[in-house]
């Protein structure tokens, strides 16, 4: 499971460019001999059939991460930038970036601190005051390797560090992507619709034209959550912990998650043994929204990875956590079988 979320965590997937992704796990699935198809948004859904289910069920997991998009070019050959996500920009200066399909390298630079006055130096710049360095000379050396248009995604390679914690950009959701795929190539032989969906981190805008087409009466998202145990943190904001276990949340501003699936999940994990935690916040949305709302209506959960520094360069997970979420999303699909 490591290896593998650490694979999928070098992989560019801006949100709109999930191209790479969608290819490495197509190239997976198709190898199982599974059914593969991308719709029109570039959603891929992937149908693995097996033992006959008591209901339809999918699996989702958003392929896309947060970056940037390029939206113009200076005459000195500098790259002004627009956020893709939800992004803090007091975590993006003086970050290594790479652009495009080329992978340009490049830096997020502003002007130094030498240079700027006292009051300046109080407010957090905003991207419009911020650029890309990619080392080119002048506008025309900077066209010869991007364009508008391009995305920039982070430049940050996994690293295991600590007490078994991982360090890795795009661990929301690339977690999710390796939890359905292990669930394809190794999971329990029960017939199953797996959803890897695109444009999550701009509003959830893929996950909605997959629930259509598969039509599920349940689906069971798996995400990143943003962890809160940082030391400034008073102990009742500490609202999920990595190393804790699967987190489970009763609600976010998406979707209130129906009760007797949110129990059920809570009971498959104290029956097997899974170590698993609720989450005391309500904040933020997830695909789980979108599928929730798409034709008829779905039944949906939601199990999560405890995140900190989420939607940065340098998310941090606890990699026992993942095993958790592999085994809690098993043993829910194990129970399908009619």
């Amino acid at each position: 499971m490591l290896e593998l979320v650490k694979k999928l965590c070098t992989l560019d997937g801006v949100s709109s460019f999930e191209d790479e992704v969608r290819d490495f796990i197509r190239a997976r699935v198709e190898a199982k001999g599974c059914e593969a198809f991308e719709d029109a948004m570039g959603n891929l859904i992937v149908h693995r059939p097996g033992k006959e289910a008591k209901q339809r069920v999918m699996f989702a997991a958003h392929m896309d991460e947060v970056g940037f998009i390029i939206t113009d070019i200076t005459e000195q050959g500098y790259l002004k930038f627009a956020p893709v996500g939800s992004i803090d920009t007091r975590v993006i200066i003086g970050k290594r970036v790479t652009v495009g399909e080329k992978r340009t390298p490049g830096v997020i630079g502003i002007k130094a601190v030498h240079l700027v006055n006292r009051e300046a130096r109080k407010v957090v710049p905003k991207p419009d005051d911020m650029y890309i360095d990619i080392g080119a000379d002048s506008k025309e050396e900077a066209q010869k390797l991007t364009e508008q248009g391009d995305y920039a995604a982070f430049d940050s390679m996994p690293v295991e560090f600590g007490d078994g914690m991982l360090k890795a950009r795009a661990i929301d959701d690339r977690i999710g992507c390796a939890t359905l795929l292990r669930l394809i190539e190794e999971g329990p032989d029960v017939d199953a619709w797996y959803a890897f969906t695109v444009q999550e981190e701009v509003g959830t805008r893929g996950a909605g034209p997959a629930s259509f087409r598969v039509r599920p009466d349940t689906a069971i998202v798996i995400e990143g959550t943003a962890a809160g145990d940082i030391p400034e943190a008073a102990e009742h904001e500490k609202v999920c912990r990595p190393g804790k276990g699967a987190v489970l949340p009763f609600m976010d501003n998406s979707a209130i998650y129906p009760v007797e699936l949110f129990e059920e999940l809570k009971g498959i994990a104290e029956k097997s043994g899974i170590n698993y935690q609720v989450k005391e916040y309500v904040s933020g949305g997830t695909d789980a929204g979108a599928i929730q709302r798409a034709h008829a209506g779905t039944r949906v959960a939601n199990v999560s990875a405890a995140v900190r520094y989420i939607h940065s360069p340098s998310c941090v997970a606890s990699i026992k956590d993942f095993e958790d979420i592999y085994r809690l999303a098993a043993e829910y699909l194990k129970g399908q079988v009619k």
